[in-house]
C-alpha cells in the first residue's frame, strides 16, 4: 500500500517538476481553482458507500453490484450539474477559460466511478499488490501524455490531458486486476442500509472537500492565478510524504481495525504503535523540509517558484498534525460513529471558514499561518473525542510522541545553525543538510527514545521475513 501511494506520488512529483519548468504558475493556479468542484463531485459520487462496504462485515455480491450501479447513476447526474454550472464557476473567478476546463476535467470523476467498487473490494480483501500494479503504469502514462502536450504548447490543457489519461488508465487497470464484474442485480434496500452509514461520511466528505479547497477558492477569488499556483503546489509537495504514509496505513488498518472494533484494549495498543511509527518518519521530514525549502525550490523548480517557499514552510508545520488527526478520526469510523465524524467536521470547518474569511483580506501568508494554528486546534478536538472510546486521550498521546518531536526539532535547529556557516552551492547544502540532519536525529532518538527503534527494527524484520 505504501509502495502504491508513495510510488505514485514520487512519479507525480517528477512529472510536476518537468511540467513546472515548461508551464507558468498561472496554469497550475487555474487547475487549483477547479480542485474543489472536482473533489466535491467525487465525494457526492462515492456517497460514502466505499467505506460502508468495508465496515460491513458480511457484504456480499448483491451489495457490491447495487453500489456499483447507483454510483454510475450518481456520477452521470453530478457531471451534468457540473457541466451546467461551468459558466457560473468561471464568473466567480473571473476566468472565462474555466468554462471549457471544468466541463472536460469533470469527466475525471465519471471515469473514477466505474472503478470505485472494485477498489473497495481490493482494499477490503487486503489485495494491495493489485492496486500497486494498476496505479504506477497509469501514473506514468498520464505523465507522458501531459508532458508531451506541454512540449506541444498546449499550456493548461496539458494538465487536463495528464489527469484524464491517468484516471482512465487507472480505472481500466483496476478492472483487469480485480477480476470482479458486477452481476445484473440491484437491491434498493441494501443501498439504503449502506447509505445510512455512508451518508454521514459522504456529508462529512463533502464538507471536507469544500474546506480543503476553500483556501484555493478564496485565494483565486481575491488574488492572481499565480498565487493559487504557488499555494497549491507548495501544499502538494508538503503532502507527498504525509498523505502517502498516513493514507497508506489508514487504508490498510481500517479494515483490520474494523475486525477488532469491539476490543478497546487491542484498538488502543494498535493505535499507539501506529501513531508512534508515523511520527518517527513524519516529524524529521517536516522539520527538514522547513530548513531546506529555499535551496530545494531553487534547484528543483527554479527561481520562478521561490514565492512558494514561505507557504511550504508553514504548511509543513500544519502537516505535522495531519497523521494524528487522520487516525483519531479513523477510530471513530472503526467504532461506527460516523455521526461524530460529521459533527467534528462541522465544528472544525466552521472555525476555519471564519478565520479564512477574516484573514483573506490581508495576504496569502496570513491564511497559511492560520492553517498551521488550526491544525493544532483540530488535533486537540479530535483526540479528545476519539480518546473517550479507547481511553487514549490527548495527554497520553502527547506523552507517546513528544520525544520524537523534540528529536526532530533538535536535528533541524542544529542543521540550520550549521548550514549558515557553510558557503557552498544549493545542491551541496541539500545533500549535506539531509545527511547531517538524519544523523543528529538518529543519535537523539537513540538516546531518548530507544524503545521505538527496537520496535521499528522488529517491524522491518517481520516485513522482510
Amino acid at each position: 500500500m505504501f509502495s502504491e501511494r508513495f510510488g505514485s506520488q514520487v512519479l507525480q512529483i517528477i512529472i510536476f517538476v518537468v511540467l513546472a519548468r515548461i508551464l507558468a504558475p498561472e496554469a497550475f493556479g487555474l487547475i487549483g481553482m477547479l480542485a474543489v468542484f472536482i473533489t466535491l463531485s467525487q465525494s457526492l459520487t462515492d456517497s460514502g458507500f466505499g467505506q460502508a462496504l468495508i465496515q460491513k462485515k458480511d457484504a456480499d455480491e448483491l451489495d457490491y453490484s447495487s453500489v456499483f450501479y447507483i454510483n454510475i447513476v450518481f456520477s452521470i447526474a453530478i457531471y451534468l450539474l457540473l457541466f451546467l454550472a461551468a459558466p457560473q464557476i468561471a464568473n466567480f473567478f473571473n476566468e472565462p477559460i474555466l468554462i471549457d476546463l471544468v466541463r472536460i476535467l469533470g469527466l475525471r470523476f465519471v471515469f473514477a466511478a466505474f472503478s470505485m467498487v472494485q477498489i473497495t473490494k481490493l482494499v477490503k480483501e487486503l489485495r494491495f499488490k493489485e492496486l500497486l500494479i494498476a496505479r504506477l503504469p497509469s501514473t506514468i502514462l498520464g505523465g507522458v501524455a501531459g508532458i508531451s502536450a506541454a512540449y506541444m504548447g498546449l499550456g493548461v490543457w496539458s494538465l487536463i490531458i495528464q489527469q484524464l489519461t491517468n484516471e482512465f488508465a487507472y480505472s481500466l487497470q483496476i478492472w483487469i486486476q480485480s477480476k470482479w464484474i458486477p452481476s445484473w442485480s440491484f437491491n434498493f434496500r441494501r443501498v439504503k442500509s449502506l447509505f445510512s452509514f455512508g451518508s454521514k461520511l459522504m456529508l462529512e466528505g463533502v464538507i471536507n472537500s469544500v474546506y480543503k479547497n476553500f483556501y484555493e477558492i478564496m485565494i483565486g477569488r481575491n488574488f492572481a492565478a499565480s498565487e493559487v499556483g504557488f499555494y497549491t503546489q507548495a501544499n502538494k509537495l508538503k503532502q507527498l510524504p504525509i498523505s502517502n504514509i498516513s493514507n497508506a496505513l489508514s487504508k490498510v488498518t481500517f479494515p483490520i481495525l474494523s475486525g477488532i472494533q469491539h476490543d478497546d484494549e487491542r484498538l488502543k495498543g494498535a493505535y499507539k504503535k501506529i501513531i508512534r511509527q508515523i511520527f518517527l518518519i513524519i516529524a524529521p521530514l517536516m522539520a527538514g523540509g522547513i530548513v531546506l525549502a529555499e535551496p530545494a525550490f531553487r534547484v528543483v523548480l527554479t527561481d520562478t517558484w521561490l514565492p512558494a517557499v514561505p507557504y511550504f514552510q508553514w504548511l509543513c508545520i500544519s502537516g505535522l498534525f495531519y497523521p494524528a488527526n487522520a487516525y483519531n478520526i479513523n477510530i471513530l469510523k472503526v467504532k461506527g460513529r460516523s455521526d461524530l465524524v460529521l459533527y467534528l467536521g462541522l465544528a472544525k470547518k466552521g472555525v476555519a471558514v471564519i478565520g479564512i474569511l477574516i484573514l483573506v483580506q490581508y495576504s496569502v501568508l496570513a491564511l497559511v499561518v492560520f492553517k498551521a494554528i488550526h491544525s493544532l486546534f483540530a488535533y486537540i478536538l479530535n483526540s479528545y473525542v476519539s480518546g473517550r472510546f479507547i481511553n487514549y486521550g490527548i495527554l497520553e498521546q502527547i506523552k507517546d510522541i513528544w520525544k520524537i518531536i523534540l528529536a526532530a526539532l533538535t536535528s533541524s535547529l542544529t542543521t540550520y545553525w550549521l548550514l549558515n556557516y557553510l558557503e557552498i552551492g544549493d545542491l551541496w547544502v541539500i545533500l549535506f543538510g539531509i545527511l547531517f540532519g538524519l544523523f543528529i536525529y538518529g543519535v537523539v532518538i537513540y538516546k531518548i527514545e530507544h524503545s521505538i527503534l527496537v520496535y521499528s527494527r522488529k517491524t522491518l524484520l517481520y516485513f522482510k521475513k
